[in-house]
């Protein structure tokens, strides 16, 4: 097992990478300045469950193949690409709704749902993963796959405290941001044109 000293600045490294502006962290904020602490929360949690495939499938060199392989790349990024911009027309359509975190435009289970397939369908996480974790690797400490689902858990901790406390500070933002019908048509343009430049973004990255 990796030393104390490395799981620690690993987790440091970790927490300021999840505060860096990114499709999910910008995700977060929208949805819970949009609908509130609980929705927002959900979603962190469905980000984060993504993160555990991304984990297993790093310890299990399955990521190797979509860092390897442009048809695989392609596909799984064209197919998040197209999940992104359902959510852009779903927020450019929605109206404003009272004052309620229940306002979401889908149930809790869905929401958490909506977090993992934001997660899983961008391949550039994977190949992120596939980079960043095994430079903490240390051979002679064991079995390599073991280290790597450590590494990955402690990213998945940092990741939920920070991307957590975006939702809740976006949530209390968004509470006040909702009192006022013409401000929720703006969040939800401005979500919508977040989510096609999330998706243009993913759609023309290369590996």
């Amino acid at each position: 097992m990796l030393s104390a000293q490395t799981s620690l600045t690993f987790f440091g490294v970790s927490a300021l990478l999840a505060l860096a502006p990114g499709p999910d962290n910008l995700f977060v904020l929208m949805q819970s300045a949009l609908y509130g602490r609980k929705t927002g929360l959900l979603i962190v949690l469905g980000l984060c469950t993504g993160l555990l495939v991304h984990t297993g499938t790093v310890a299990l060199g399955l990521a190797a193949l979509l860092a390897a392989s442009e048809t695989a790349f392609t596909v799984v990024k064209i197919a998040g690409a197209v999940y992104l911009l359902t959510l852009a027309w779903q927020a450019l359509r929605a109206r404003p709704a009272p004052l309620s975190p229940a306002a979401a435009p889908a149930g809790g289970a869905r929401m958490y749902t909506r977090g993992i397939v934001m997660n899983v369908s961008n391949p550039k996480v994977a190949v992120f993963f596939l980079a960043f974790l095994p430079q903490f690797v240390a051979p002679d400490r064991g079995n390599a796959a073991w280290q790597v689902i450590w590494l990955g858990c402690l990213f998945i901790a940092a990741t939920l405290l920070t991307f957590g406390a975006i939702a809740c500070f976006a949530a209390a933002l968004g509470t006040v941001l909702r009192r006022s019908p013409r401000v929720q048509r703006w969040m939800n343009g401005l979500a919508g044109c977040l989510f096609v430049a999330l998706a243009v973004r993913l759609a023309i990255a290369g590996r």
